[in-house]
């Protein structure tokens, strides 16, 4: 039983309803433009130097990562040796 929208339908908005609409649209186009403008600042800023430090500290951690990476691997190698001497141990009784 829904009724159908025409030309003779109402539509009943309160004037605070409309307000508040009007207050959003208003919010949401002021924080558009100053995002627009905060875009633009950005562009015309220099590029950050990247110092020695920084760039020795990324050094350093991607060598610490590889290398345990490398440990863990060394130790998934140790538990699937084990595995499959169990494994083959099961298959020889």
């Amino acid at each position: 039983m829904s009724k159908e929208l025409n030309e003779d339908t109402s539509l009943n908005i309160s004037i605070k309803t409309l307000i508040a609409i009007g207050a959003g649209m208003a919010s949401l186009i002021g924080m558009w433009f100053a995002l627009q403008a905060d875009i633009e600042e950005a562009k015309l800023l220099p590029e950050p130097e990247i110092s020695r430090t920084e760039y020795d500290l990324k050094d350093q951690l991607i060598r610490e990562t590889i290398m345990n990476t490398g440990k863990k691997v060394e130790e998934n190698s140790d538990a699937l040796k084990n595995i499959d001497e169990k494994l083959f141990e099961i298959i020889s009784k």
